[in-house]
């Protein structure tokens, strides 16, 4: 996918104001990614996005943290300036527009490295 039409799905599923809100949301959204997986697993899904998300994933860290679903959206809130439940939102717009540009393969990887309330947050279902 392209990096405009990136850029657009994820501004309309967001309602963001802006392509600099939505550019802003999608780096804060892939940097909190790569804080929880391995610097391979963030290099290969770096290499499925376009310039210049894939800098996000990109950004030199330590050994992957684990965190829950409420420290994730913490930290995109973090990261955006917004609440979490805004942030819910953001990720939201994020996470589906990615389940579209990159193999599904991958996103399966990236789930089964996620905590499992998060597949919502991906258009999947809700877990229960």
């Amino acid at each position: 996918m392209r990096r405009d039409e990136f850029l657009a799905r994820v501004r309309d599923r967001g309602e963001f104001h802006s392509d600099d809100e939505a550019e802003q949301v999608i780096t804060a959204v892939l940097w909190v990614i790569a804080s929880h997986v391995t610097a391979e697993e963030a290099a290969g899904l770096a290499s499925e996005l376009p310039a210049p998300f894939d800098d996000a994933l990109r950004l030199e860290r330590g050994r992957p943290e684990s965190f829950g679903r409420e420290e994730f959206l913490r930290r995109v809130a973090q990261q955006t300036g917004a609440r979490p439940r805004t942030a819910e939102w953001d990720a939201g717009a994020v996470l589906s527009t990615l389940t579209e540009a990159v193999p599904r393969e991958r996103v399966d990887r990236l789930l089964a490295r996620l905590p499992a309330d998060c597949a919502d947050l991906f258009g999947g279902p809700a877990p229960y």
